[in-house]
């Protein structure tokens, strides 16, 4: 793992949120979905997802939409993921 990715994980893994919410997005999911697997409150799913945007681990598949939008890991999420679940 680079030096980045490192830095990464230990952001991602300090957060309880943070971590509930990686390990549970291995496919394309809405932010419903996210809240509901991981039962945290939709405003806190949707905080850490524009986070996760803003740092690379995730992409939004729809941008345009305002209902419904999809997401999905990144390459980097994908790596960072596969250490967690580990």
């Amino acid at each position: 793992m680079d030096k980045d990715l490192l830095k990464l994980y230990s952001w991602l893994v300090r957060g309880k949120q943070r971590r509930a919410i990686i390990k549970v997005v291995d496919d394309i999911k809405t932010p419903t979905q996210i809240k509901e697997e991981t039962k945290l409150s939709l405003n806190n799913v949707s905080d850490v997802l524009r986070l996760f945007i803003k740092k690379g681990i995730v992409k939004c598949l729809n941008e345009e939409d305002k209902v419904g939008r999809l997401y999905k890991l990144t390459k980097k999420g994908e790596e960072i993921r596969k250490e967690i679940v580990r």
